[in-house]
């Protein structure tokens, strides 16, 4: 079992760069899949969960290139509308290609999802939505069987706005008879990003960045040449590092304006944040101090960074009450948190944080992509060595992970550890 080993006690320094949004370049890869041809997305991430996608377009008969950051789909007239159980259980995203297949196709069979386990995270609005286009859906054997003869415009409401189920209906809804209405979208970068491909391609969308999309169907749509949104997480991941370890530290390539709130927050407990036209740069000269914070879809904190959040309140000064809105299952990894020394508390939906002056390594485990992030940060800041355990999560997400980070001034490599056997 591979694991990140991480010795405390170093304070981030320099430039890292961020790439494209592993949250928006895999719907765009899905969203290919809505015209014949050969469609190019440039500034994609160089992670597992773009490998994975890829891999779920090939199986369902698309030419799949990639390399230097740029992903090539060729795209055919025809392809299969069945995906693979074993590489959809593996990633979440992978049920964004539900809406493409089945406003294109008529048709399309998808494996109920896996991914992070941070909660419940239902199809149903997916489903509803689906269904409102007038398409039939069902569960059966594991799998979602969506059919349509031709999906037709409809006023959609969500009553929660759901990032997945708002790509699935957009992109159900540019190939559908007439004029479909979205009401509670959700507004995330991601998904205008996604907007901007599919009017590129030739679908007709109104409301970008607002909660109300409207779109005009159309009978076909073009393959085009894209380049992928900044990841404002993985910006984000870096910007609360350079707090946690009272660095000075420069991302590049990311945008300020879609990490308002966390570089407001960030300001608030005592960094200085420096916009560039490249960029941000936070740094701090003392510990931080402790302030709430409440995730909520975007603009509001993004749940993404909520275990960097905690973590960076376990080692602030003061208390702190941290109150998730999004996932009721992302505070799994307080457990682990808590092995390093936190003081946390968590009740219901809330997270009741006690700074300390420093955090102890010990083994702990990745729960989820942004958990294990998280987790690393608090090695940094913590007497002695972490082993953080099953690394693969951090792969799916964090691009170049632990190269940044040295670069970056931290103590951290990638060591292979035996497991445990048991006996029998």
């Amino acid at each position: 079992m591979d694991v990140y080993r991480v010795t405390g006690g170093a304070r981030l320094a320099g430039e890292v760069p961020v790439s494209g949004a592993k949250n928006s370049a895999l719907k765009l890869m899905a969203a290919a899949l809505l015209a014949e041809g050969t469609t190019r997305i440039d500034n994609v991430p160089d992670i597992l969960d773009v490998t994975i996608m890829s891999e779920v377009l090939r199986q369902l008969g698309c030419a799949v290139g990639t390399a230097d950051g740029r992903v090539v789909i060729d795209v055919p007239g025809s392809t299969s509308t069945e995906t693979d159980y074993r590489l959809v259980r593996r990633m979440r995203a992978a049920v964004a290609v539900l809406g493409p297949l089945v406003a294109r196709f008529g048709r399309a069979k998808v494996a109920m999802p896996g991914g992070d386990a941070i909660g419940t995270r239902g199809l149903d609005m997916h489903v509803n939505g689906l269904i409102q286009l007038g398409a039939d859906v069902r569960s059966e054997h594991g799998y979602l069987i969506a059919t349509a003869d031709r999906l037709r415009g409809a006023q959609v409401a969500f009553e929660f706005p759901s990032v997945g189920a708002t790509e699935n209906v957009l992109m159900a809804s540019v190939l559908a008879d007439g004029e479909t209405i979205i009401d509670n979208a959700a507004r995330e970068p991601e998904i205008v990003d996604l907007i901007r491909m599919l009017q590129a391609m030739g679908a007709h969308i109104d409301g970008a960045g607002t909660s109300t999309l409207r779109i005009r169907g159309v009978d076909r749509l073009r393959p085009v040449s894209h380049r992928t949104v900044p990841d404002r997480i993985v910006a984000g991941t870096w910007a609360i590092g350079a707090v946690m370890t009272c660095g000075d530290v420069r991302v590049r390539g990311a945008r300020a304006d879609h990490l308002e709130r966390v570089l407001e927050k960030l300001g608030d407990m005592g960094a200085t944040i420096t916009e560039h036209d490249d960029g941000f740069a936070v740094s701090i000269d003392r510990r931080p101090s402790a302030r709430d914070i409440v995730t909520l879809p975007y603009p509001g904190f993004p749940t993404d960074l909520q275990p960097m959040a905690i973590a960076l309140g376990s080692i602030a000064e003061g208390h702190s009450m941290l109150t998730e809105n999004v996932f009721e299952g992302r505070f799994m990894f307080v457990n682990e948190l808590i092995r390093l020394g936190a003081s946390i508390q968590v009740d219901g939906h809330h997270c009741s944080i006690d700074g300390i002056e420093r955090l102890s390594g010990a083994p702990v485990e990745a729960t989820d992509i942004r958990a294990g992030a998280g987790l690393v940060l608090a090695g940094l800041v913590a007497e002695g060595v972490t082993d953080v355990g099953h690394v693969m999560h951090i792969d799916r997400g964090y691009p170049g992970f632990e190269q940044h980070l040295r670069a970056l001034g931290a103590t951290i490599e990638r060591v292979s550890v035996p497991d445990i056997d048991l006996p029998e």
